[in-house]
């Protein structure tokens, strides 16, 4: 049966990088997708106002969209997504009263109950590939890439929607691919969010104190999941970097662009053209990837 995957808004645009590198993996790997349809934008926030049920329809959508589909499990890429998704499924299994509310409101729909389970495709690779198949999928292993996995907030918070192992997933998930793991002190913390947008100097602070304590833990690259961040940490890494900070930019990667490079994909399914020049540059120094493949 094939895999229920949803997208979200941004992986159709901005961050492309995440999505084309994710399926490709995937089928590498001999898993089928199937894109969940009709979806439509997740709210991208879990709204935390106890009476402002209007904005739990969207991701609720979604998951009765996977319902309809007749799919037990839907996967996601991006953690804010992540997020949205996992904790309306909570919302609508746990509180009765808003449930009976919102699939009362959404009367073209059927109701849901919190059929669907809300997967991230890193779980998915621990639980149904495993790290020892994974392993032995590995072509192009990332040695001499020292890198520091950030799974920012959505990923961690709160724990009753957590992935499991956060401590350790993504560390296991990059020795797998043949890297070496760097866990550092900031690799739960915020990016600066929106706080880029509404407060630049303290999403920037936000910033230099992610990369500080990743390169002072060894790192060489940082590893990511989620677009946000990757704006924060990657697009705008620079130009928080140049701010009064002496910090030499950080190169980083979506976690699925590692995947598909170590699955030895070639480079243009990773669209590294999006990412900052600095990250393609690593990979060639460290002869993971060659100028010709690219």
């Amino acid at each position: 049966m094939k895999l229920a995957y949803y997208p979200g808004c941004t992986l159709k645009t901005k961050a492309l990088n995440l999505e084309d590198s994710a399926l490709a993996a995937l089928k590498a790997l001999g898993q089928e997708v199937e894109e969940l349809p009709r979806w439509n934008c997740c709210g991208a926030l879990f709204s935390l106002a106890d009476d402002d049920l209007i904005h739990h329809v969207a991701p609720v959508r979604n998951l009765i969209r996977a319902m309809e589909a007749k799919k037990e499990t839907i996967i996601t890429l991006c953690a804010q997504c992540y997020n949205t998704l996992k904790r309306a499924n909570q919302l609508m299994r746990d509180d009765s009263e808003k449930r009976d509310t919102l699939n009362r409101f959404m009367d073209e729909e059927p109701d849901y109950n919190g059929e669907v389970e809300v997967v991230h495709y890193l779980s998915y690779l621990a639980d149904q590939i495993g790290w020892d198949h994974l392993k032995k999928q590995v072509k192009t292993p990332l040695k001499e890439l020292r890198v520091a996995p950030f799974y920012g907030c959505n990923l961690v918070r709160p724990d009753a929607v957590a992935i499991d192992n956060p401590k350790t997933l993504m560390l296991d998930f990059l020795a797998a691919l043949g890297a070496e793991p760097i866990d550092f002190g900031a690799s739960k913390e915020c990016c600066g969010s929106y706080q880029s947008l509404a407060n630049p100097k303290a999403g920037d602070q936000r910033v230099v104190k992610v990369i500080s304590s990743a390169v002072n833990a060894g790192a060489n690259a940082l590893v990511l999941s989620c677009p946000m961040c990757e704006y924060n940490l990657g697009q705008r890494q620079t130009q928080a970097l140049t701010d009064g900070n002496e910090r030499q930019p950080l190169p980083t990667y979506y976690f699925t662009q590692l995947l598909a490079i170590a699955l030895g994909l070639e480079p243009k399914v990773c669209r590294f053209e999006l990412n900052e020049k600095n990250a393609l540059a690593l990979l060639k120094e460290r002869e993971v990837v060659t100028s010709a493949s690219v």
